[in-house]
């Protein structure tokens, strides 16, 4: 299916909560200074290689970003079921879009196994029930956040008289970036997403060969197309985001290489294009100069 190349891409960066306050701050403030569309925290409650480094609540410190930040988008990248109940961040996403004037995307994804899955000691489950659990944690999401009151009973939540007062900020609810792969998800992401949201091999990230990973998103984009032909939907009334530090190493070394980059991913249908913050050694490494001048770069080439 020929997906149809948008007229303008967004350029965001994904910050870790690992910083403290004082240099959080500067950072989101940085991102916003430079003119970034949005800009996104992991949401974990701890992190792969970094478990024994500092890592914050990352709606926490969104909401503290929020009260400091007057114009940048916000969103979680992604929420997950695997140690977030609908109802209690239903409130946090309902606060943190107040406290933003309306800025607040909520970005949620399955969750995969590992940590987060065993944090609260249930049993593992299998893909079909995480996907299971996943479109409950959606539809739910949906429900409380359209409503005053919500109650309701399912296999994996429940909900009694959940109140969400005075309601989002952004009507008729935050939008949802929903990040998915497979048919469920992207079935998901075509009822309910604002956005779509893909790292490409969620399962190897950043592991495919650069080739191939691009011919794996050229592949998700038309599927999720296809999905939204077959359910009804709009496929441009659903913003396409890629995090494109999970699909090319060091993708802003020159200005030139993460435009051509950033154009690539314009081609192939993306809408929203994120980079990963720079940090000063492992996973996401890289310069600040190199990272602020090839955002400014694409900030220019990419204006809509």
């Amino acid at each position: 299916m020929r997906v149809p190349r948008p007229d303008g891409v967004r350029i965001g960066a994904v910050v870790l909560p690992e910083h403290t306050w004082p240099q959080a701050r500067e950072i989101w403030l940085e991102l916003e200074q430079l003119g970034l569309h949005h800009a996104w925290s992991f949401d974990h409650h701890s992190w792969r290689s970094l478990s024994d480094e500092p890592w914050y609540d990352s709606l926490a410190v969104l909401s503290a970003v929020a009260a400091v930040t007057e114009r940048i988008r916000l969103g979680t990248m992604v929420s997950t079921p695997n140690f977030r109940h609908p109802v209690v961040v239903a409130k946090q996403v309902m606060t943190i879009d107040e406290l933003s004037g309306g800025r607040f995307v909520f970005g949620m994804g399955a969750g995969a196994p590992g940590a987060d899955a065993r944090l609260l000691g249930g049993e593992d489950l299998s893909p079909t029930q995480r996907a299971d659990r996943f479109a409950e944690f959606v539809g739910l999401s949906d429900e409380l956040l359209r409503n005053r009151a919500t109650t309701y009973r399912g296999a994996y939540f429940s909900a009694e008289e959940a109140r969400m007062v005075p309601g989002c900020v952004q009507r008729p609810r935050v939008p949802f970036a929903i990040a998915a792969a497979g048919p469920r998800g992207m079935r998901l992401a075509a009822r309910h997403g604002q956005w779509w949201v893909t790292i490409g091999d969620a399962g190897r990230p950043g592991e495919r060969p650069e080739e191939e990973a691009w011919q794996l998103l050229a592949r998700q984009v038309a599927r999720l197309a296809e999905t939204c032909e077959k359910t009804g939907r709009e496929f441009s009334d659903i913003r396409r985001l890629v995090n494109v530090s999970r699909i090319v190493k060091s993708p802003y070394s020159s200005p030139e290489q993460f435009v051509d980059l950033v154009g690539r991913c314009q081609e192939i249908g993306f809408t929203d294009v994120v980079v990963n913050h720079p940090r000063p050694s492992g996973v996401f490494s890289g310069s600040r100069p190199d990272f602020l001048r090839a955002a400014s770069a694409a900030l220019s080439a990419f204006e809509s």
